[in-house]
């Protein structure tokens, strides 16, 4: 049996520290005050001191590993432990041969297939519990993120108008984190352009909101018919900074 360890990540990869000091003031208004979520990445350590995460890249698979609390584009909040898997180090390897094929890079969304959706279902082939609510809250939530803030504030007294700007960040935020081909423009961004995502569709309250770009982290396949675990290459870091990971 082999202990199955949870590593969540603030997301701090926007590439302007203005943006990541506002992402870090969200998780500690929503997750460490509220306790209802916040913007995050995950990943899933067993058999091993790599840990295993999902992102997105435009060929071969999106499942990559890191060391781990390691990963270079993030800033490591906490680890949880999940309960011990009765599998052995074989059949995880196998499972994650199989999760790396159903799982390419060019299929990361960010609301229906980001990080934390990855890490929930590897968590679910090892038999352990899958992820606390509050991991992935933003991307499950929706367009009632807004409703949520407003009434958390009324029933913590807080101000209401300081919860939901925090909610429409959060969401400028998350709106930004596409492909690198179809990276959605801001006025801050490096060429000024407006892109937009054609996978991703904008509800009502996404209108007129400006978008921070961020992409997630890029990997290299497993190898099939290799009973080991492969160590992708680290998830590189360019101009465009990337993952996840919701």
């Amino acid at each position: 049996m082999s202990e199955v360890i949870l590593h969540v990540y603030d997301v701090t990869n926007s590439g302007s520290e203005d943006t990541n000091n506002k992402i870090l003031q969200i998780n500690r208004i929503f997750k460490d005050k509220i306790g209802i979520g916040g913007i995050f990445h995950s990943a899933v350590q067993v058999y091993g001191e790599d840990e295993w995460s999902f992102g997105f890249c435009e060929q071969g698979t999106g499942v990559f590993c890191c060391p781990a609390k390691k990963n270079p584009m993030y800033t490591y909040r906490e680890c949880i432990v999940l309960g011990k898997t009765s599998l052995n180090k074989s059949k995880v390897n196998q499972i994650l041969r199989e999760l790396s094929r159903e799982w390419p890079g060019n299929c990361y969304d960010l609301l229906s297939k980001n990080c934390n959706h990855f890490c929930n279902e590897f968590c679910e082939s090892l038999g352990v519990p899958k992820l606390p609510g509050w991991v992935n809250r933003f991307a499950n939530a929706g367009d009632t993120a807004v409703e949520i803030a407003e009434t958390t504030a009324m029933r913590f007294r807080q101000a209401k108008t300081e919860i939901v700007t925090a909610s429409k960040v959060a969401y400028r935020f998350l709106a930004g984190i596409t492909s690198n081909n179809t990276t959605q423009g801001s006025p801050d961004s490096p060429d000024g352009t407006n892109r937009s995502n054609p996978r991703f569709q904008q509800p009502a309250w996404f209108k007129n909101l400006v978008a921070a770009g961020a992409r997630p982290s890029t990997s290299t396949p497993l190898e099939n018919g290799d009973d080991r675990v492969q160590k992708p290459q680290q998830p590189r870091q360019d101009s465009t900074p990337a993952s996840h990971e919701i």
